[in-house]
């Protein structure tokens, strides 16, 4: 005689991948943002009172432009040695990165870490749908890979 079964019928659970990360989940979102007509002395400022090393720079109506840092200060500091004059009053305009490479929201981790391994940058502006949304660095790169479990490393 057949044994019969009273569990009703089973459902089959459909494994699910894990959602991959993405670069807007990582990003920064709470940038300091830097002025081409600002001087270059508040840059530095900057740089020291929120502890960055860069950041984006826009225009009056919110559109990247450009990208200064730490390294683009340094020429002026080192030609105002070589001149023997002090830093002369310039503004952002004359030292920022005018062509900025920058990474879109939807970009895997793995993908944006290949692209710093590639271009030796410290850091990208994020865009999502032409408007600058966050700033991604090599830093967030290395957090979000220590917090990875074993499921989500794809």
């Amino acid at each position: 005689m057949a044994i019969k079964s009273f569990q009703g019928k089973r459902i089959i659970k459909k494994r699910s991948s894990p959602n991959r990360l993405l670069v807007s989940d990582i990003m920064s979102h709470k940038l300091v943002l830097f002025n081409p007509d600002e001087s270059i002395h508040d840059v530095m400022k900057k740089f020291i009172k929120f502890r960055v090393s860069g950041g984006p720079v826009v225009n009056s109506s919110g559109k990247l432009v450009g990208i200064i840092s730490e390294a683009d200060c340094m020429k002026e500091i080192s030609d105002s040695r070589y001149f023997n004059m002090p830093i002369l009053d310039k503004t952002v305009k004359h030292f920022m990165t005018n062509d900025v490479q920058t990474i879109d929201a939807s970009t895997t981790v793995f993908d944006a870490a290949s692209l710093f391994f590639k271009t030796k940058k410290r850091r990208f502006p994020v865009i999502n749908k032409d408007k600058l949304v966050g700033q991604l660095s090599r830093k967030d790169i290395v957090i979000a890979a220590l917090n990875m479990k074993s499921q989500t490393w794809r």
